[in-house]
């Protein structure tokens, strides 16, 4: 039995920077990772998707030359090996620096394998027992694969399969109207595959407000995307050498023939094979570890962080799950997650920046609120660039004056959004923002504009 002052199963974004903290302190510290360095957003998440983004978004600026005064001398190809050869660089360069940085440090050592605990504070990997009085889990999660009739009797792609393809589908079926089955439409589409996108629910990304929903669904269908919603009873069954994709109840169903199925329905928790019930860990009915404000498991000195503990399933709250964590641990700062005001992007094309509260969430609170929205037609720098789908849309309390929420949904809005959180965390008045002088000509410029033309909220 080897025993170390840490364990970390895990190296996605919050295992790898608190390694790094335990080696700055003098503390030995061992993390083990059982597949690839860097998790879901260096291998098959944000970092190879958004680099297949940006080819796909070059290949349709490309098409639309004409627009901004060029032509070009054939029609715009994609070399689909060659878009997958340009992401595979991007990825492992991000994962190859990921394992060098923790083999570097000092104190840290390294473990590949399957990690399973044995006890509270005993872990089993490639049959050592390693010991520690702090252990932290950082072990991600999968794409889910809904119990729905044919699934076994069909070949389907998920997010992290979709990262093998080196070709291009004639027809993709994606089930699943939310952030990665649109992202992923989109792309396909614009690299030059027939696509439809296939939605339970009423409307596309459902969380969302419904005007943000619409107009996702605007953008998409103007590409050419077909979207199929309210599809009750998904079935899948082999037609052929095509899949044939069910989508309502009736006896003679309509099917959806495509060639290719991607399945983007939701993630599952990696945690059914780590023996957490012999380490006293608890976890809810969807398998996610149940933590505290300070990230803290049922066991005391067992800590979750990132996706596997429900409480966020992006980089940016895994990575601040370790900020978290760090403070508490070694800056005696009480941070909590409560603290953190919910954030996030969908990369389609035009993005959408979110932060804060929704419409839904504004109206069941019972605050009375001011309103505003803004078309980006409007906008000088968007009409300027050609890229004016969309609309700012920002949410305060008309009594603090504080910002309760914003969408941006436009050129830009994955980075202007942050103009607007940061006021939110400093919980300062819109009028701070009003009253600012930006720089001409860009989107942020906008907003104390926008901010202006604030309405009652209905």
């Amino acid at each position: 039995m080897t025993h170390f002052d840490a364990i970390i199963i895990g190296t996605g974004q919050a295992g790898p920077p608190l390694a790094a903290r335990f080696s700055a302190a003098g503390q030995t510290i061992a993390i083990i990772e059982r597949h690839k360095f860097g998790g879901t957003c260096v291998n098959t998440g944000c970092i190879p998707t958004k680099t297949m983004v940006a080819s796909a978004y070059a290949a349709h600026v490309a098409r639309r030359g004409s627009e901004y005064g060029f032509t070009t001398n054939s029609d715009v190809g994609v070399d689909m090996k060659r878009v997958k050869a340009r992401k595979d660089a991007v990825s492992e360069r991000s994962n190859k620096g990921v394992e060098e940085w923790l083999r570097g440090l000092k104190n840290c050592t390294v473990i590949q394998g399957h990690a399973r605990f044995q006890s509270s504070n005993t872990v089993v990997v490639n049959d050592e027992v390693l010991q520690a009085d702090k252990i932290y889990m950082n072990v991600g999660g999968r794409a889910s694969v809904p119990d729905m009739p044919g699934i076994d009797d069909v070949p389907f792609l998920n997010n992290s399969s979709m990262m093998k393809v080196d070709f291009l589908p004639e027809h993709l079926v994606i089930v699943g109207g939310s952030y990665v089955g649109l992202e992923f439409g989109q792309m396909y589409r614009r690299f030059g595959s027939e696509v439809t996108i296939v939605e339970m629910g009423p409307r596309l990304i459902g969380r969302e407000d419904e005007d943000i929903s619409q107009a996702v669904r605007e953008i998409m269908e103007s590409e050419g995307i077909r979207i199929r919603l309210n599809a009750k009873c998904i079935t899948l069954a082999k037609r052929g050498n095509s899949i044939a994709v069910g989508i309502e109840c009736p006896e003679a169903p309509p099917e959806v023939i495509g060639t290719h199925v991607l399945l983007a329905v939701g993630r599952t928790p990696n945690t059914t094979d780590l023996g957490l019930d012999k380490a006293g860990v608890v976890i809810d009915q969807s398998g996610y570890i149940v933590v505290d404000d300070q990230l803290k498991t049922s066991v005391p000195h067992i800590w979750a962080l990132g996706d596997c503990n429900g409480r966020g399933a992006f980089t940016h709250t895994s990575y601040n799950d370790y900020e978290i964590v760090a403070d508490n641990l070694f800056n005696a700062d009480r941070r909590r997650v409560s603290d953190r005001i919910q954030a996030y992007a969908l990369y389609i094309d035009p993005p959408l920046g979110r932060c804060g509260m929704t419409d839904a969430e504004i109206r069941k609170s019972g605050r009375r609120a001011l309103v505003v929205k803004y078309p980006m037609s409007r906008v000088s720098r968007a009409y300027e660039k050609g890229e004016t789908q969309g609309f700012i849309k920002i949410c305060v309390d008309a009594e603090t004056k504080q910002i309760l929420g914003a969408a941006i949904l436009g050129t830009g809005g994955d980075e202007v959004i942050h103009v607007l959180l940061d006021a939110m965390y400093a919980k300062a008045p819109y009028t701070v923002i009003q009253r600012a002088m930006h720089i001409h000509p860009t989107v942020s410029e906008y907003l104390p504009t926008v901010l202006s033309k604030l309405e009652p909220f209905v």
